[in-house]
């Protein structure tokens, strides 16, 4: 079946052409031609990247009258990221259905401008649940003229907690609405919902429910707890060429963990809801344009990632509840394609694997994390791939390429890609060929202590508390030092204290170029830490002023009394 056998109005297939749609998915091919034809409750059970979206955004564009300016359509999304991700498909859709209006509303963003938005006359609304019942609150929009009601990712939005707000927005849709309802897996919890707002639904299975995609080869690899972002970096360095994500449990989580990759040079960033909105939709666009490799989320930021090709999804941690495990999976392997699914487990949750194995029905991979030598041969082959792609700049190269020449005459050929190997590869290798390998008790050391005689270990009295992370103290370090972030070692971050690991020829520099700083408008201490990992006493980047002695001093009176 192609999309021009699906009973579509000539400009939407005019849109959707241009978008390289040919031949409907099996989601697309089930749903659009029943939904056009019948107004009729449906449920559809797909998972992630099946084309979903336009499995009910079609139809709803096809049935919008555009002569009337009352909200027709409504879709409810769990988050921003799918809110946006949506509204640009259904313009997109609609490129050439003249006077079709679409509002996108949620949260972190103007209630003002989305208000005028509606007023303009939009047919069809994309909303987050908790800003939608914030705006009905306000009178700002009206939704009891609405024919067609989508809750997509419905599983997602209950999990998080939105079951009320649903509640509240059906309430005031008209009785004989459509209800389309869109969800991955098919818990007690969506079929009360159904149950509740949906009259003899259609149902619409593909695959089967709460089962993970075909096409994802599931992996874990069980390492110590303590090891499991050195697991992380085995991973992407054996895969030099991933585009994929890293799902963590929490936002300090995330955070920390994007700060250590960037600090150790990967392409990364992190999604999570601590960040603004521009930052969030900045991440997002360089992550969908390629530009960023990694990206670090967690699972609610997660939900608007709608990107083709990734190629990896790394479970930091596994998630708490089994469906997020279906959810995370699915962003890869999309479209018919294959991807990997991997878990970082240590001893205590194993037997987790287990769980979501008889769950959704799917079996893992017990694999041991790369070697050192197996790193280095997918890095090699890596660059030379990327040395046989390189564009030439024939003109500028004429011009030096006869002295280097004469330079590099003695050489053979194989001496010199021996030499350019080694230019790119050295480091790499001598890091390997001194790693012991993740999980082995040789590799410990003391705890968070600097593991030879040529570094050293700082204490600094701001942690957590103070809103500090890991990307923070590496440039308070830097800002204030003028040294480079490759400098810096180790950070150990905790709630009110931290640790960080510099070369102890520097130590002098640090106490000097740190001493009488503030970080955030508040004072702090930098000392060099003892053996024992405690802050060492006497080694203070400051004196205490007139203030804080006499403050001390009348404690001590006090006792004494």
């Amino acid at each position: 079946m192609l999309f021009t056998d699906l009973p579509l109005n000539p400009n939407i297939l005019k849109g959707i052409a241009e978008l390289g749609f040919e031949k409907p998915t099996p989601v697309q091919e089930a749903t659009i031609g029943q939904l056009i034809e019948e107004d009729r409750d449906l449920i559809g059970l797909a998972q992630t990247g099946t084309g979903k979206t336009a499995a009910f955004g079609l139809p709803m564009i096809e049935k919008i009258d555009v002569k009337s300016k009352n909200v027709q359509g409504l879709v409810i999304a769990p988050t921003r990221e799918l809110c946006v991700q949506i509204s640009n498909d259904f313009k997109a859709f609609s490129k050439y259905i003249p006077k079709l209006n679409i509002a996108t509303i949620y949260g972190g963003a103007s209630m003002d401008k989305q208000a005028k938005e509606i007023r303009s006359g939009a047919q069809i609304i994309v909303a987050t649940p908790g800003r939608l019942m914030d705006m009905m609150r306000r009178k700002m929009v009206k939704i009891n003229q609405v024919n067609y009601t989508v809750l997509d990712e419905a599983d997602e939005m209950l999990n998080m907690g939105f079951k009320e707000d649903i509640d509240g927005i059906l309430e005031h849709t008209p009785q004989d609405k459509c209800t389309w309802l869109f969800s991955a897996t098919m818990p007690k919890t969506v079929a009360k919902i159904a149950n509740s707002y949906m009259e003899n639904p259609l149902e619409i299975t593909i695959g089967h429910k709460n089962i993970g995609a075909e096409n994802i080869h599931h992996i874990y690899y069980n390492v110590n707890e303590r090891e499991r972002y050195h697991a992380v970096k085995r991973i992407l360095d054996f895969h030099p060429n991933i585009y994929g994500l890293i799902f963590c449990r929490t936002r300090r989580t995330t955070q920390d963990i994007a700060d250590k990759l960037l600090k150790d040079g990967y392409n990364a960033a992190p999604l999570h809801g601590d960040l603004s909105q521009m930052q969030r939709d900045k991440a997002m666009q360089k992550f969908r344009e390629k530009t960023l490799q990694i990206l670090v989320a967690t699972d609610v930021a997660a939900r608007g990632i709608d990107v083709d090709n990734i190629s990896h999804v790394i479970n930091y941690h596994l998630p708490d509840d089994i469906e997020s495990y279906t959810h995370r999976s699915g962003r890869t392997a999309r479209a018919g394609k294959k991807g990997e699914s991997i878990a970082i487990v240590s001893n205590k949750d194993i037997h987790r694997i287990k769980q979501i194995e008889k769950k959704i029905k799917i079996q893992f991979d017990a694999l041991e994390l790369p070697s050192g030598k197996e790193i280095c041969e997918q890095q090699i082959l890596r660059y030379a791939d990327k040395i046989k792609r390189v564009k030439i700049n024939e003109n500028e190269l004429a011009k030096l390429l006869p002295s280097i020449q004469n330079d590099l005459s003695s050489f053979s050929k194989e001496d010199l890609i021996k030499r350019i190997i080694s230019i790119e590869f050295n480091q790499l290798l001598d890091y390997y060929e001194k790693s012991k390998g993740v999980g082995s008790a040789k590799n410990k050391g003391q705890k968070g202590w600097a593991k030879d005689n040529n570094h050293e270990r700082f204490f600094i009295n701001l942690g957590y508390n103070k809103g500090l992370n890991k990307g923070g103290l590496l440039r308070l370090i830097c800002s204030n030092t003028n040294l480079p972030s490759e400098s810096v070692g180790e950070l150990d971050l905790y709630n009110d204290f931290s640790f960080f690991e510099m070369e102890k020829s520097l130590a002098e520099k640090i106490i000097g170029d740190l001493q009488d700083k503030q970080y955030d408008g508040k004072d702090f201490v930098v000392e060099i830490a003892s053996k024992d990992g405690k802050r060492s006493k006497g080694n203070s980047n400051r004196k205490p002023t007139s203030k804080k002695r006499n403050q001390r001093d009348n404690k001590r009176v006090k006792r004494k009394r």
